[in-house]
């Protein structure tokens, strides 16, 4: 099962507690183009590993972060089916 419903709904309680705006949560948003600061995205992680138990961040490379909603969202479903492995 996707972590999408839980990842979607994280962004958007952040958002709000951080009276940031939110364009349409779609696949090819690029990140960047969301208000989400480092602050932000930093909420996102540790909200995420408190929910789902998952930190796919922890042994990747730089040059691998996701640019994409749906990157961020294939990114915690890899970590999330290693975890099962």
């Amino acid at each position: 099962m996707s972590v999408r419903p839980i990842l979607l709904s994280e962004m958007t309680r952040i958002a709000d507690e951080n009276q940031k705006s939110l364009p349409p949560l779609v696949d090819d948003l690029v990140m960047l183009e969301t208000e989400f600061d480092s602050l932000c995205f930093a909420l996102l992680v540790a909200g995420m590993e408190e929910r789902t138990g998952l930190d796919p961040f922890t042994e990747m490379d730089m040059a691998d972060l996701p640019v994409t909603v749906g990157e961020l969202v294939a990114l915690y479903d890899r970590a999330q089916a290693h975890a099962a492995a």
